[in-house]
């Protein structure tokens, strides 16, 4: 035997001993939202979560622009997991197009409802904003484009009866820029759907004096969505708040796609229910995450892997 095929030889015996985490990793990918707001932080805190339940993956964190993003990045398999409101999700699996959805997003599967967002429109104190219907003509951030926090505006808005026509100005900016504005006095009003106590508006409330604009439980019917559902923030919730305020919230889920095996949506579902108080401790918003309620309204189908985790419990009969 010559000796260039004694190393061949050699190497591919080594290479059998390799164990095989180290011939073909697995990636777990986790797609969130803005840093300044809540999907972020829990997002960091998911990937660490994951990290120790699948030692042998590398993952990984991204900042994105929130559901609709998250949404395609995963219909695509630029992802595992992603974080996105429940009215996106229902247009995704639709495809709808107005929503950022050209076709269907098949591959789509859900891994859990988590918790509700608030939409929170806050205006500066002294914009004379009250009610949003004296919203007309000021200036507004709305959100990324096609996020979900701007497809709640534009449904809000349009129950309102008013359209991005009737503003002086729309800007479409992630949380944090859409506050530095404000506090420049460069914007009137930003509309931010959220965890309860967002860091973005925590920041808002200490820099400026800001008034919060109740959403009326009539102009959440006329959404005419059932994933709109009225709610309020409670008084407390930011520096000068002190009175609760009628808004409307949409419930979040975790969504994966079809690719991803089983056995590894299963560890992801189970690891992250059973260490939810991490999730407390990264966000307050995480603490309206309850195990009873993960397999409850979501507009597409279960991944095998959650599925197989909430019948062991006893959630799916």
């Amino acid at each position: 035997m010559s000796a260039l095929n004694a190393r061949k030889l050699l190497c591919a015996a080594l290479l059998c001993l390799l164990p095989p985490a180290l011939h073909a990793a697995e990636f777990i990918n986790v797609l969130t939202g803005g840093t300044s707001g809540v999907y972020y932080p829990l997002g960091v805190a998911l990937s660490q979560i994951y990290g120790k339940a699948l030692p042998n993956a590398k993952v990984s964190v991204q900042a994105t622009k929130a559901s609709a993003e998250n949404l395609n990045l995963l219909q695509a398999g630029r992802g595992e997991v992603g974080f996105t409101l429940g009215d996106a999700l229902s247009d995704a699996w639709r495809g709808d197009e107005e929503s950022g959805f050209k076709t269907p997003l098949k591959k789509l599967r859900g891994l859990a409802a988590i918790y509700p967002n608030y939409v929170q429109i806050v205006a500066a104190a002294d914009s004379g904003i009250r009610t949003l219907a004296d919203l007309k003509g000021k200036r507004i951030s709305v959100g990324a484009p096609k996020s979900g926090t701007e497809l709640n505006a534009r449904a809000i808005l349009k129950a309102a009866g008013l359209s991005y026509a009737d503003f002086a100005k729309v800007e479409y900016l992630p949380f944090g820029e859409s506050v530095e504005l404000m506090k420049n006095r460069q914007l009137d009003v930003t509309l931010q759907s959220a965890g309860l106590g967002v860091a973005s508006l925590r920041d808002l409330a200490v820099a400026i004096k800001v008034s919060f604009v109740p959403v009326p439980a009539e102009v959440v019917a006329r959404v005419g969505d059932a994933a709109y559902q009225p709610a309020e923030i409670p008084p407390g919730t930011y520096e000068g708040q002190g009175v609760a305020v009628p808004t409307v919230a949409i419930q979040n889920f975790l969504v994966t796609h079809e690719a991803v095996p089983a056995a590894t949506v299963y560890q992801m579902t189970r690891s992250m229910w059973e260490n939810l108080d991490a999730l407390v401790a990264a966000h307050a918003a995480a603490r309206a995450m309850k195990r009873e309620n993960a397999a409850k309204g979501l507009p597409l189908p279960l991944h095998a892997g959650a599925e197989q985790y909430y019948r062991e419990i006893g959630l799916i009969k």
